[in-house]
């Protein structure tokens, strides 16, 4: 499947209020909620609606699931042996005293866990499980982020977690995605997971992505970010020679955990 292109702060707006409704509005209650024309919501849902992340019809639109793969609980389950050397590694790149981003990633999480060892962190999040993993300990500091909740992730996204993540300057942010591809380069099913990644990485000297191999050459609806603001993927088996040819170009170091 082809990515869509990120969503413009607009569309944003849109599926906000969707949520806010349930799921489900008509097109005149979105431009009276959001202040806007009819004509500004006619198009944001015509753009969403080729994206498939909504449904159009007799004046309204309804919110599509866009993500569809598995609860945290079950993806943290997952490959645990691979992402266990994987966040043995990331911990690595993170020093004492250190202001570190932690997304909703359950590779991540796993991190967050060998972090435990850092003193004085300060850690920026939107996942439950990290906050819950290194607060007060060893002297750091946690701030979660804000915005809406998904059972899903643990975790928070949105226009609230976007505006407290700028808020920050990082020394290390550690990130993941759904799929990494040789075409497209990082992929998400969900587009506020990219979108929340993107203004992270405006804001960071080392940018990692953690990524178990399993999602090499797969597919994802919404493509994230420039690639080249990635400084290193750390992974547990080295790509192919394709991939690994696009991540040169991309000057992207790869760290294969052992």
């Amino acid at each position: 499947m082809t990515p869509q292109k990120t969503l413009s702060p607009r569309e944003m707006q849109l599926l906000e209020v969707l949520r806010q409704f349930g799921g489900h509005a008509r097109n005149a209650e979105i431009a009276e909620f959001l202040d806007v024309s009819d004509e500004t919501v006619r198009r944001a849902v015509k753009s969403l609606s080729k994206m498939g992340v909504v449904a159009r019809g007799h004046g309204g639109v309804r919110l599509l699931e866009t993500r569809q793969q598995t609860g945290f609980f079950q993806r943290f389950s997952e490959f645990t042996k691979e992402k266990s050397k994987i966040a043995k590694a990331v911990a690595k790149a993170v020093p004492d005293g250190a202001t570190v981003f932690l997304d909703v990633g359950s590779t991540t999480a796993i991190g967050a866990e060998e972090l435990r060892v850092r003193h004085n962190l300060t850690v920026v999040t939107n996942s439950t499980k990290v906050a819950h993993e290194l607060v007060e300990h060893n002297g750091n500091r946690v701030f979660l982020l804000g915005g809406e909740m998904r059972k899903d992730e643990l975790g928070a996204f949105g226009f609230v977690a976007e505006a407290q993540a700028r808020r920050y300057s990082y020394d290390v942010a550690l990130l993941s995605a759904d799929a990494l591809n040789s075409k497209y380069g990082f992929l998400y099913e969900n587009p506020v997971e990219a979108e929340l990644a993107s203004v992270v990485l405006e804001r960071t000297s080392l940018a990692l992505v953690a990524m178990v191999h399993q999602k090499f050459e797969t597919a994802g609806r919404h493509q994230g970010f420039d690639p080249s603001q990635i400084g290193r993927l750390v992974t547990d088996v080295a790509p192919g020679k394709k991939l690994a040819a696009k991540l040169e170009r991309w000057q992207i170091d790869v760290e294969v955990a052992e």
